[in-house]
């Protein structure tokens, strides 16, 4: 049990740590496993893994979020403190799995979903936490790659306009995982402790600090 928590607290978005080695068969197929062992709304299982190791494929995905970064820069008043942030390991890793969504995958009736229409894309999120706290427990590194447009990512990769690309995720061997996420290290925001998050019966105001 003890091992449980180890890996929910040493996990890591990882961006600067890859090695690059490579990531032996059984161990990407136990990682893939435990993601599609995810719950799942109407055991309708809505997910999809895309892996891509195609280094054609990945350039023209970094490039495109490289173009992102400084769209999101250009929104900032002093975007200083933003470009010390490494935001991807999209080349450095060894490979990048790209998780979809299809929300007629078990349709018309899926079960549980009636009335909470996002249901099924909690359920992706739900394979994505299984496959990232997999890969740490097998010593990976897992980086959440968020500066894209979806429209992109589905005609590069051929994804039906009916597919929903969730998330884009670096994955690959690393020297370490960082005591501190990096977002904490580089100052931009700090974690609060989970008894702030934490409320009784019903919903109460924060205290202000």
């Amino acid at each position: 049990m003890n091992h449980v928590y180890d890996v929910i607290h040493r996990r890591r978005d990882v961006r600067g740590q890859f090695t690059g080695a490579p990531i032996p068969d059984e161990v990407l197929a136990r990682v893939l496993s435990a993601a599609h062992a995810a719950p799942s709304v109407g055991l309708s299982q809505p997910w999809d893994f895309i892996v891509i190791r195609d280094a054609a494929t990945r350039a023209a995905f970094h490039e495109h979020v490289m173009h992102e970064r400084d769209v999101f820069a250009a929104t900032l008043p002093d975007a200083a403190p933003f470009h010390k942030i490494k935001i991807e390991g999209v080349r450095e890793s060894t490979l990048s799995i790209v998780v979809t969504y299809d929300p007629d995958r078990g349709s018309p009736a899926v079960l549980g979903r009636h009335a909470i229409a996002d249901a099924g894309l909690y359920s992706v999120c739900l394979a994505i936490q299984n496959l990232w706290l997999a890969a740490t427990a097998e010593d990976l590194g897992v980086g959440w790659v968020s500066f894209y447009r979806e429209p992109f990512v589905q005609q590069l990769l051929d994804i039906p306009a009916t597919i929903r690309p969730v998330a884009w995720l670096c994955v690959g061997p690393v020297t370490h995982l960082e005591q501190t996420p990096d977002l904490e290290r580089h100052g931009w925001r700090h974690r609060t402790p989970w008894q702030q998050a934490v409320h009784t019966d019903r919903w109460t105001a924060p205290t202000p600090t």
